[in-house]
């Protein structure tokens, strides 16, 4: 995440989209396919401010895509966070001063900005892997009087 999200100030509403990105690097056969810092976007799916009788926040989101490059790559996963009820706090001040209910509020909901979700591709993604070069050294090699002249001439591949 590289916003934080809470329904504290009461300012979040379904359809707003938030800055997230990719925190691994996303690797197919030891080649990176998506580079961490790459990024992504997210939508809010849900919100519930915290109210009366004990009522605690609630926010629901999905992750939506990401850009790589020029292109924009479909994502799907979901995410939430609820805050605490406060139904014990309720329940104690009601059997003491009824209206005291109106008054005892839950807690709101609240995802840190730097906190992980899980993502996934929505689509295949076609990528070509880079082929890693392999060099070709010629070693001079001692001619003997045993050696073939064949032998001499082999070439050693290095790394």
């Amino acid at each position: 995440m590289r916003e934080e999200l809470t329904t504290k100030k009461k300012k979040l509403r379904v359809g707003q989209r938030f800055q997230m990105e990719v925190s691994e690097n996303v690797t197919s056969n030891g080649v990176v396919v998506i580079p961490s810092g790459t990024p992504a976007i997210g939508e809010i799916t849900e919100v519930r401010n915290k109210g009366m009788w004990g009522k605690s926040g609630y926010i629901g989101a999905r992750v939506v895509s990401l850009r790589l490059g020029d292109r924009h790559i479909r994502l799907t996963g979901n995410f939430d966070d609820k805050g605490v009820t406060g139904t014990g706090g309720v329940v104690a001040a009601v059997a003491l001063v009824p209206i005291a209910g109106f008054f005892t509020t839950g807690t709101s909901a609240f995802i840190a900005s730097g906190a992980g979700v899980k993502g996934f591709l929505d689509e295949d993604i076609a990528f070509r892997p880079v082929a890693s070069q392999l060099q070709v050294i010629d070693v001079p090699v001692q001619a003997s009087a045993a050696s073939t002249p064949a032998a001499s001439q082999n070439a050693i591949p290095a790394k």
